[in-house]
Order: C-alpha cells, then structure tokens, then sequence
C-alpha cells in the first residue's frame, strides 16, 4: 500500500493570496481587457508552485527554514549581512504595500454596506493587532475562510454559468500583452507569487512536517494553488462577460459585485462585499505575520516573544499609514500588488542562492532559470 498523502499548509498560501488583491486585480484585468490577462493567471500559477515548491523543499531537506539561510548564502560574512539586509527590506517593504491593500479590501467591503468612512479603517486596524498580540485567532480565521470560500464558489459558478464561448477563453491563454495591460499583468503576478509567501511557507513546512513528507507537501501545496488559480480565473472571466459587452469601468465595490448577479441577484453585493471584507481582514493578519517568521528565522527571537509581536504589529501600522496616501481605494489595491511584483525578481534570486547551492542538479537549474526568467519578462514589460 502507498504512502497515504497529508494535506495541510498549502492552503495557507491559497488563503494567502486569494484576498482584495487578486479580487480587485482580476476584476480589473477582466474589466479592462476582457481575457487577454488570462494566460498571467495560469503563468502565476505555474510560479507559484515552483518557487513554493523550492522553498518547501529547502526546509524538508535541510532542517532550517528559508530566511535562517540568508545569513549563509555566501561564505563572506558582511556579504551575507548585505543580502539578508536587501531580502529582508525587500520582503517587508513588500508585505507593508500587500498589508495597505487588504485593510483597504475589508475596509471597501464594509463601507459599502454599512457606510462609516474612515472609521471602519481604525476598527479593522485595531481587530487585526488585537488578534496578532493575542496569539490565537484561529476560530475567527475559519469564519473568514468559509466566507472568502463561498465568495470563490460563487465566483466559480458564475464564470460556468456566464458561458462564454471557448475559443474567447483559448485566445486569452496566448501570451500577448494588450495594449496598457502590462499594469495589471504585474498585479496578477504579484497578488499570486507573493514575496512573503516563499518565506512563511518554508517556516510552516517545517513546523509541521518532515523530510519524509516531500511527497505530501507537493500534492497539498499543487492543489491549493491549482484551487486559488480557479478562484483567480473565475474571477477574471466574470468580469469579462458582465463589463466588456456593455462597457462599464469600474469605480466602486458595488460595481464589481454586479459580476455575481446572474448567480445572486439581489443578494450579489452583499455577499461579494462581505467576501471581500473577509479576504481583506484574514490576509491582513496573515501578511504581518509572516514578516515577523522571515525576521525570527534571522535573528533568532522566538514566536510570540515581544520582538515576534512588534515586528508584525509594525506591518499592520505601516500599511495602515499608507491608507492615507491620497489615492482611491481600489487604485490602492491593485497598487499594492503591483509593489509586490516590482520586488519579487530580487526575493527569488536569493531564493535561487539558497535552494540551489548544494546537491542541485541540472533540471532543477533549468526550471529556476525558466521561473526566474518568466518573472523578469513580466516585471519588465511594465517598462518596455
């Protein structure tokens, strides 16, 4: 009999990644240019899988997580030192513009049901550093996963029910860039392959499996991104059929919620609003704490100490600040993926130094070089 296969970690990743920013991003994508950004969704999934797949393994095989690895990258001290200093101000710079993107989200899908303004900022601010500090937040987590599941499943059916014909479907899987489009091809890859994400996974991974599991992690974390890649796509193809045919923009989180109409009727907005709401405010914990595991894993402190804490309570403070940017909410979002893609070409180069320095063989290089050169092929073409 086989060895039977475990799941688990994996879907903390899905979790992860499917929030405000890969609602409001695919949206957009679908809003704007129809099913062209599509062949994005199905290239992020692909990196998504490789990179969190080096990574996973890295800490299966070698007993550390990924960010303990970053003071060893070279056998020259400072220079260590340098790249541990560029990783980490890269991932949190990242997780900070990730973390603005999903109070934004929650604060959006609040707001648009029971209008309050800032308020509801301070609130889920507050709700997020409360749960933080306190250490456990486990049941409340599921209650926002079950929401943010249903919101994918709605999602999901829309996109099958809308039936749009196929072939409109295989055209979106070329790989070209709509004229404008190279804005939103780099959120989609940044709210997928999120920097913080290859760091939090290694960590997880190890707590809670062992080199005997290798198998197990890449079936749990292959099907957690193929379900989150659905979710992604689902997403982009009903904003294509309920905007394109009749040319509407969006500007609100009302307007994006008609894509779920045909499904919900009138219970669309509410339930799109309060999906949104929950993505935004279970990412907005899930992002400052994975800052605060990539630092442990450097400096040694442990989990839950007063350093954990403060490191990821920061996270939540930054991004909150940078509510006040005098941008529109949703511009803000797809903003905030946009940063994350901007610095992931210099988070998976140290992620290529650390898993590939030892006992790497040729077809492991050859798949790191196709990963890392389809993420500068995209970052790039926001500036060609």
């Amino acid at each position: 009999m086989g060895k039977r296969i475990k799941f688990g970690p994996g879907f903390l990743i899905t979790a992860a990644f499917v929030g405000p920013g890969t609602v409001t991003s695919a949206s957009f994508a679908g809003a704007n240019f129809g099913f062209s950004l599509l062949w994005v969704v199905v290239v992020s999934g692909f990196l998504a899988f490789v990179l969190q797949e080096m990574s996973g393994r890295f800490s299966l095989e070698y007993g550390k997580d990924l960010s303990a690895s970053l003071l060893s990258l070279t056998p020259f001290r400072f220079l260590n030192l340098i790249f541990a200093f560029l990783a980490v101000s890269a991932v949190v710079l990242g997780a900070v513009a990730y973390e603005a993107g999903n109070i934004t989200g929650a604060f959006v899908g609040l707001d648009a049901l029971i209008p309050a303004g800032k308020l509801w900022v301070l609130i889920i601010t507050g709700v997020a550093l409360f749960f933080l500090w306190r250490g456990r937040y486990r049941p409340i987590e599921v209650f926002l996963m079950g929401l943010v599941g249903f919101m994918g499943l709605a999602f999901l059916l829309t996109a099958l029910k809308a039936g749009p014909p196929l072939w409109r479907i295989l055209l979106g899987l070329l790989p070209i860039f709509p004229h404008g489009g190279t804005s939103l091809a780099l959120a989609l890859l940044g709210t997928t392959v999120v920097p913080y994400n290859l760091f939090l996974y290694s960590a997880v991974v190890l707590k809670r499996w062992g080199p005997e599991d290798l198998q197990s992690m890449r079936w749990d974390l292959g099907l957690s991104i193929f379900v989150g890649i659905i979710i992604t796509a689902s997403i982009l193809i009903t904003s294509a059929s309920a905007f394109v045919p009749l040319g509407i923009k969006i500007k609100s989180a009302s307007v994006m919620a008609r894509q779920l109409r045909p499904l919900l009727g009138r219970f669309a907005t509410a339930s799109f609003c309060l999906g949104l709401f929950a993505a935004g405010l279970s990412s907005a914990i899930t992002a400052p704490y994975a800052s605060a595991w990539l630092l442990k894993g450097i400096f040694g402190f442990k989990e839950n100490s007063l350093a954990f804490k403060s490191t990821a309570s920061g996270v939540v403070i930054f991004g909150f600040l940078s509510l006040f940017l005098k941008i529109k909410p949703l511009q803000l979002i797809v903003l905030a993926q946009i940063a994350n893609g901007l610095i992931l070409p210099l988070v998976v180069f140290f992620l290529g130094m650390s898993v590939l320095r030892k006992n790497s063989g040729p077809g492991r290089i050859l798949l790191f070089l196709l990963s890392f050169s389809l993420v500068l092929i995209i970052v790039m073409a926001r500036f060609i």
